[in-house]
């Protein structure tokens, strides 16, 4: 069975293949459009194709950690790891990491990917001292919430967005306790 390895974007896999940077930056597109064209498929309405680009990613590299899931040198996912998320949790002390953009390449990540990047980010946000992971999913997206509720996340309430063009849309807010 091939094993999930974690990388920083941009970082390269240090085998000498030329990957990193930029090709990590086309990476990130895909692995977002391709989960966008998935949650479209099965009548989920949350990410569009193409409502993130390279400069995007490139901006939350400079801001967070953007991490690439690979196995066998295949990219087969990845998420943002922010350390402070004003828009969806308000002002907050540095008590937590903000996990956003879990993406999971369907064609090629073997079963458990999602749980993977999941525990890598909260692996992350422990060892950066933190005690709380923290995300937001679309309140109109049950199966997510109930997803991350699998994943030992509690609902910690409802708060409404501005997205882009100013529309407004409603998010659920979930944390876990991370340590003992």
């Amino acid at each position: 069975m091939n094993e999930i390895t974690f990388r920083l974007a941009g970082a390269g896999t240090g085998t000498g293949t030329g990957t990193g940077g930029d090709d990590d930056l086309t990476a990130l597109v895909e692995l977002y459009d391709g989960a966008a064209r998935w949650m479209q498929e099965t009548g989920i309405e949350q990410w569009k194709p193409g409502d993130k680009d390279e400069e995007h990613f490139r901006l939350r590299q400079k801001d967070g950690e953007v991490w690439l899931a690979e196995v066998a040198g295949r990219r087969v996912g990845a998420f943002e790891l922010w350390w402070q998320d004003e828009p969806a949790w308000g002002p907050q002390p540095p008590e937590a990491g903000y996990v956003h953009r879990l993406m999971v390449d369907r064609r090629h990540a073997p079963a458990g990917t999602g749980r993977a990047l999941l525990a890598h980010a909260e692996q992350r946000i422990a060892g950066a001292g933190r005690a709380w992971a923290r995300l937001d999913c679309v309140s109109s997206n049950p199966r997510l919430r109930t997803y991350y509720e699998g994943a030992g996340y509690t609902v910690a309430g409802e708060r409404s967005k501005e997205g882009s063009g100013g529309s407004r849309y409603g998010v659920t807010l979930l944390e876990k306790r991370l340590g003992a």
